[in-house]
This record gives C-alpha cells, sequence and structure tokens, in this order.
C-alpha cells in the first residue's frame, strides 16, 4: 500500500503546521521491536536474488516507510506489483521483493527481529555470490 502526501487527509491545517493523518496503515501489534533504516539503492537494484530460499522467495518482514527520492517497483508473493515514488508513504506487508527504477534513497521501519533475519539471509547470499 502507498500513499502520496496530497492523498493523505490534512487533520490540521493552519498558516503555521499542516498535519497529514492517515489511519490503518499497516498492523505492527505481533512484532517486537522496530529498526529504523535508511536505504540507499542504485538504479537497477533488484533483491529478488537475494531472498531466495526464503518463505515463497519473498521478504516476509512487513515494512513502514517513505520514499525520500528515486522509485521502487515493489512485487508482492499474488505477482501484482505497485510503483512507489519520491514523497510516496508506503506499507508493504510480509512476502514482497523490491527493484530500483531510478536511484533511490528510502526510509523505512521494521520488526528488528524479522527485518534481521532477512538482512542476515541477504548478506549470507551476498558472500556465497562474491
Amino acid at each position: 500500500m502507498k500513499v502520496a502526501k496530497e492523498d493523505i487527509p490534512a487533520e490540521i491545517d493552519s498558516p503555521a503546521a499542516i498535519a497529514h493523518h492517515q489511519p490503518d496503515f499497516g498492523d505492527a501489534t505481533d512484532y517486537g521491536d522496530l529498526a529504523a533504516e535508511y536505504f540507499s539503492l542504485k538504479q537497477g537494484t533488484d533483491i529478488t536474488g537475494l531472498l531466495e530460499g526464503l518463505e515463497n522467495d519473498h521478504c516476509q518482514s512487513p515494512h513502514w516507510g517513505y520514499v525520500i527520492s528515486g522509485e521502487l517497483t515493489v512485487t508482492y508473493t499474488d505477482g501484482s506489483e505497485e510503483v512507489d515514488e519520491g514523497g510516496d508513504m508506503y506499507y508493504w506487508p510480509p512476502g514482497h521483493t523490491v527493484r530500483a527504477e531510478r536511484d533511490t534513497d528510502v526510509v523505512m521501519f521494521s520488526p528488528q527481529h524479522e527485518h534481521g533475519e532477512v538482512i542476515d539471509h541477504m548478506r549470507n547470499k551476498m558472500e556465497e555470490s562474491a
């Protein structure tokens, strides 16, 4: 799920401040600590191969975040895709992979344990192919 800033309802709109608020933007109920992450991806980066061996060969951690700049294509296990661009907030449920269509910077918040396992898996795959 992605949403552009201009599509988020403004709950406060005054000359001094505008606060956009998007309710129901994913559920973190059964996850423990969250990690804050900043990713910089070069155009053409596709993490699909690094996820091979995980359930459905997709990342199984949810993520909430913001695309600072660039463009990502997110593909889900059902084959659906969405394009997240600079200025979009996003929620990616478990079961996704990501490809950078342009140089891209993103900030994301992820369950520390679940995404830590995915990052360890990806790091191991990178070491195997080195």
